[in-house]
């Protein structure tokens, strides 16, 4: 059966402290009780001792005889503290006995000491010791001690034992009420936002990817982990509505030409329209548009599906970059921009082709986004331990609030764009996957108006080959 984590919590958080509890009450307990055993049997010892010092004391020497009266008086208080004398002088003859003056009291609290011993869990019996009574150092008579052994309570000590284990009996339970209240305490404290965070999870799981951990909480961990789910629950809404624009985005890529490409064989072939090659060049346009569509989504299929390849070989940056402004410099002349290519040349350990493919993405986006009569820059440098590569433009720019979406696929910033620019949003996330298998990095900054500025940084020694960043 399972419990909640508050159940386990508190039950843990009581557990701990009734034991804790438990042990020092056993513990003290038997350690009290045995120093008082010892105490109370060399209590014993010494009381048996100076009943024989003080009944040796009421020998006359003179007369060589006792004093009675001081001699009952004796007897009799040992007796209340539990102890029977029998006093006898040299000749063997009875001074003074406990029993033969009072039997029926040396019953009574004979079986008084019995009871209270046999309640104290202490079984014993009654024993008699015998000693000398000395006078001056001379032997005057001897008495016999009995008395319950190994050793018994007075009924003061008996008090004092069965307050100190009522007192050890309330602490505890003082302690577990104590440790219930603060275990409920600690547990809900504890539990609470692991128990809203688990709601949470569920809920994404389920898609509602809005719900949020609103409060913080003062336990470091639990803090790190509802900062988590509320950093997943956005990353997954925002992939959600990436998502969702994606599919707007391809069934509009492909709507657009499908549908023009229809109307125009529809109206020729009922004859609306004559065919001349101004039209059919038209839908060829049309098609080559679907057809590039198509590509870019089979190769961010390969690049996402499985490992990307790397065929690394030493490879110069500079050559790769002007190379692919060379290609791109038709483009840039339909639109009256200036292409400059600065830097030193770079050795850098990597797949010629794939930089390449990097380089002329970077440049594409670069002449899409840039107005006539603007500048591009590519610019190489040199550092101790990898290769950078710069492409800096004066195009359209992109909000700041955005420059974390730019390497999504399928996110353009210029929703708006005329649909002519081409490309569905893949060409950065192909940059992004092919600079991580090299083990480098890819960053932007820009601001809307006033340009962008890419920046690839390519490890020298080159990483290792791994799969395509997921993007």
């Amino acid at each position: 059966m399972m419990k909640s984590l508050r159940t386990q919590l508190s039950l843990s958080i009581l557990l701990i402290p009734v034991i804790t509890v438990v042990l020092i009450g056993f513990f003290s307990n038997w350690f009290i009780n045995r120093e008082f055993e010892k105490y109370v049997a060399e209590s014993e010892r010494t009381r048996g001792e100076n009943i024989v010092v003080d009944l040796g004391n009421q020998y006359d020497d003179s007369t060589q005889s006792w004093n009675l009266d001081y001699v009952h008086i004796i007897g009799m208080y040992s007796l209340y503290d539990g102890y029977l004398l029998k006093l006898s002088d040299m000749s063997g003859n009875i001074v003074w006995d406990a029993e033969n003056h009072d039997m029926s009291l040396c019953g009574q609290i004979m079986n008084e000491i019995s009871a209270r011993m046999e309640k104290l869990g202490e079984p014993g019996e009654f024993i008699s010791h015998a000693y000398e009574v000395n006078r001056n150092g001379q032997t005057v008579g001897s008495v016999s001690v009995t008395y319950y052994g190994p050793y018994f309570l007075s009924e003061n000590d008996f008090t004092f034992i069965s307050d100190l284990n009522s007192i050890l009996i309330v602490i505890g339970i003082l302690a577990g009420v104590f440790s219930v209240l603060v275990g409920c305490l600690l547990a809900g404290r504890i539990s609470r936002p692991v128990t809203k965070t688990a709601y949470i999870a569920k809920q994404i799981a389920q898609g509602n990817y809005d719900i949020r951990f609103e409060r913080e909480t003062k336990t470091r961990e639990l803090n790190d982990l509802v900062i988590a789910v509320n950093h997943l629950a956005g990353a997954l809404s925002e992939q959600e509505n990436l998502r969702k624009r994606m599919t707007a985005d391809i069934a509009h890529e492909l709507r657009t030409p499908l549908t023009a490409v229809g109307s125009h064989l529809e109206a020729m072939l009922e004859g609306l329209w004559e065919t001349t090659p101004e039209r059919l060049t038209g839908c060829h346009d049309e098609i080559k548009r679907l057809g590039m569509l198509i590509a870019d989504l089979e190769q961010l299929a390969k690049i996402e599906g499985e490992n990307l390849k790397l065929n690394k070989t030493r490879t110069e940056l500079l050559d790769i970059v002007r190379t692919v402004a060379e290609n791109m410099s038709a483009e840039t002349g339909k639109k009256n921009q200036s292409l400059t290519v600065t830097g030193a040349p770079v050795f850098v350990n990597a797949d010629k082709d794939r930089i390449n493919q990097v380089i002329h993405n970077l440049l594409s986006n670069a002449v899409k986004y840039t107005p006539a009569g603007g500048a591009i820059q590519l610019e190489v440098i040199d550092e101790t331990d990898s290769g950078i590569v710069k492409v800096k433009d004066t195009g359209i720019g992109i909000p700041e609030d955005e420059l974390s979406s730019v390497f999504e696929r399928f996110y353009r910033t210029d929703k708006s764009r005329n649909r002519k620019l081409g490309g569905a949003g893949i060409g950065l996330t192909i940059v992004k996957s092919i600079v991580s298998a090299h083990g480098g990095d890819v960053s932007v900054e820009s601001r809307p108006e006033q340009g962008s500025l890419f920046t690839v940084r390519i490890p020298k020694a080159g990483g290792i080959n791994c799969p395509a960043a997921r993007l």
